[in-house]
C-alpha cells in the first residue's frame, strides 16, 4: 500500500513541476514585434530664383587717372665731364623763360672773361687813337681794327662757354622732374636733369596693372571725367590706348604704353592741376532691350555655358549663348525666354 502511495506522490510532484514551469513561462512578458520606421516627409528644396526679363545692359570702365601735361620739355647739358655746381629749382616750382635751372663748375672762366673784356677795351682804344692821329695810315688803322675783332671773337667764345654751363628755361612751366644728382657729381651729356611741363595743356593718364582690363577701349570714345572731390563732370575723349600707342625702341616706355590709357579734358577746365586726380567713366558697349540675368545664374563647365531653370519642382539644365558680360549681369542671346525662372548659383 505504501508503495502505491509513494508512486502517487512522485507522479503528483512531477505533474506539479510541469504545471509550475508552464505557468512560469506565461508570467514572462511577451516579446513585441519590430517597430516600423516612421514616415519622413521629404524636405522641399529652397531655390533663389530670378525671373528672366528684358533690360538694358552697359559695359563700362571706371578708372582713376592722374593729370599730366601733354607738353613737356627735358633740359640737359650737351657736354660730358663737367661737374654739377648747383640746382636752382625744386619739384613743383613755377619758372619763367630765362630762369637758370642748373649750372656747372666753371673754374676760372669768369675771370678769363673779365680779362678778355679789358683786352677788348684796350684794342678799341688803340684803334680809335690810330684813326684820330693819322687817318691816312690805312694799313695801321686796319691792323688796329683786326686787333679789336680778334679780341671780340675771343670774348664771344668765352661767353659761349659760360653759357653752356648754365641750363636756362626757354619757356614757362612747372618743374615735374628734378635729378637726384648731388653737387660735384660728373654730368653726362644729354642726361635729363629737369623736366618742365605746361600747366595749361593737361591730359588724364591711367596706368593699369592688368592690360586686359583695358580691352574694348578705343581712341575717340567719350570719357566722363569727375574732377577731384567735386560733383562737376566734364566730357573728354580717349586719345591713346595700348593698341594705338606709338612704336618705340625704349623697352620701359613700350611696357608702360602697353597698359596706359590717355584721355583729354577741355582746355581751361577749373580745378585741374598737374598731379591731381580725375575719375574716368568710359562706356565700352551698350545693348538695349535684351534678356538679362544675374551673373550668378550663369554656369560654365568645360567651355559649356548653361543655366538651371525651375520647372514645377524640378531642376532643368538649358544650354545658352551669352552676349555682353558685366561684373554683375550677363546678356543671354539664345536658350531662354522671358518669364522663365532661373536658379541662382549660391
Amino acid at each position: 500500500m505504501s508503495m502505491k502511495v509513494n508512486k502517487f506522490a512522485s507522479a503528483l510532484a512531477l505533474l506539479t513541476g510541469v504545471v509550475f514551469i508552464l505557468t512560469g513561462c506565461s508570467l514572462l512578458p511577451r516579446e513585441e514585434g519590430a517597430l516600423k520606421p516612421p514616415l519622413v516627409k521629404p524636405v522641399k528644396e529652397n531655390f533663389e530664383l530670378y525671373e528672366v526679363k528684358k533690360g538694358n545692359l552697359t559695359k563700362k570702365a571706371s578708372l582713376v587717372g592722374t593729370f599730366k601735361s601733354s607738353q613737356t620739355t627735358n633740359y640737359y647739358f650737351k657736354e660730358s665731364d663737367h661737374r654739377l655746381k648747383a640746382m636752382h629749382i625744386k619739384l613743383g616750382d613755377t619758372v619763367k623763360p630765362g630762369d637758370v635751372l642748373a649750372e656747372l663748375e666753371v673754374g676760372d672762366l669768369e675771370t678769363r672773361i673779365a680779362l678778355q673784356k679789358l683786352n677788348l677795351e684796350k684794342a678799341q682804344i688803340a684803334s680809335l687813337q690810330t684813326q684820330q692821329t693819322d687817318p691816312n695810315q690805312t694799313y695801321e688803322a686796319r691792323l688796329k681794327k683786326i686787333d679789336v675783332e680778334a679780341a671780340q671773337l675771343q670774348l664771344s667764345s668765352l661767353q659761349e662757354q659760360l653759357g653752356k654751363t648754365r641750363l636756362k628755361a626757354d619757356r614757362a612751366g612747372i618743374v615735374t622732374y628734378v635729378t637726384d644728382m648731388q653737387e660735384g657729381s660728373v654730368v653726362e651729356a644729354f642726361g635729363t636733369l629737369v623736366t618742365l611741363s605746361d600747366p595749361n595743356k593737361l591730359q588724364l593718364s591711367y596706368e593699369s596693372s592688368d592690360s586686359g582690363a583695358l580691352t574694348g577701349i578705343e581712341v575717340g570714345m567719350n570719357v566722363d571725367v569727375k574732377i577731384g572731390n567735386s560733383d562737376k563732370i566734364v566730357q573728354g575723349k580717349v586719345l591713346q590706348t595700348p593698341s594705338s600707342a606709338p612704336l618705340t625702341t625704349n623697352k620701359a616706355l613700350a611696357e608702360r604704353n602697353a597698359k596706359t590709357i590717355i584721355a583729354s579734358v577741355p582746355e581751361g577746365t577749373e580745378a585741374v592741376q598737374i598731379g591731381g586726380s580725375g575719375d574716368m567713366t568710359i562706356i565700352i558697349e551698350k545693348h538695349d532691350n535684351v534678356l538679362v540675368i544675374p551673373r550668378t545664374g550663369l554656369r560654365s563647365y568645360l567651355g559649356r555655358d548653361y543655366v538651371q531653370v525651375l520647372e514645377g519642382e524640378s531642376r532643368k539644365e538649358i544650354d545658352v549663348e551669352k552676349g555682353l558680360v558685366t561684373p554683375t549681369e550677363v546678356e543671354i542671346r539664345t536658350g531662354l525666354k522671358e518669364g522663365q525662372n532661373v536658379i541662382l548659383n549660391n
